[in-house]
C-alpha cells in the first residue's frame, strides 16, 4: 500500500508515521501544497495513493483545500471510482461543521485527534486497506 501523510505537526506526524509504516510505504508532507505535489508525482509515476491522511489545520493550504484539489485532479486525470485514494482526515476540529464539509469535498474517514490506533486500525480494515 502507497500512503501519504500531511500532517504539520512533528509529534502526531511520527506517531502517525510510526504506526501506519506497517501497512505500506509513508511519504510525509507538511502541508496542503507539498501534499498535492506529492500526489501529482505519485499519479504521473503511475504509483497513485492508496491512502492519504490529511490534517486539516496545516500552514500554506489546509487540509480541506489539499482534498478539494486531490478530487480535482482525480476527476481530471479520470480515475475511476474503485481507484480513487482513500483520505482520512485527522484533525482536532469535531464540530459538525467541519466534518460536514470533510465529507463534502470528498473524504472517506473524518477521524478526530488524538488519534486512537485501535480504532484507525479497524478503520483501515473496515475501509478495505488490510
Amino acid at each position: 500500500m502507497r500512503i501519504l501523510i500531511a500532517e504539520d505537526d512533528f509529534a502526531s506526524r511520527k506517531v502517525i508515521l510510526k504506526f501506519l509504516s506497517v501497512y505500506g510505504d509513508c511519504d510525509v508532507t507538511v502541508d496542503g501544497m507539498e501534499a498535492i505535489d506529492a500526489f501529482m508525482m505519485a499519479l504521473e509515476e503511475d504509483e497513485p495513493y492508496d491512502l492519504i491522511c490529511l490534517d486539516v489545520m496545516m500552514p500554506i493550504m489546509d487540509g480541506y483545500q489539499a482534498l478539494k484539489n486531490i478530487r480535482d485532479i482525480e476527476k481530471e486525470h479520470n480515475v475511476p471510482e474503485d481507484k480513487k485514494a482513500k483520505v482520512i482526515m485527522t484533525t482536532a476540529l469535531n464540530e459538525e461543521k467541519n466534518v460536514k464539509k470533510a465529507f463534502e469535498l470528498g473524504c472517506t474517514v473524518y477521524c478526530g485527534k488524538p488519534i486512537d490506533m485501535e480504532k484507525l486500525k479497524s478503520t483501515l480494515e473496515a475501509i478495505g486497506l488490510i
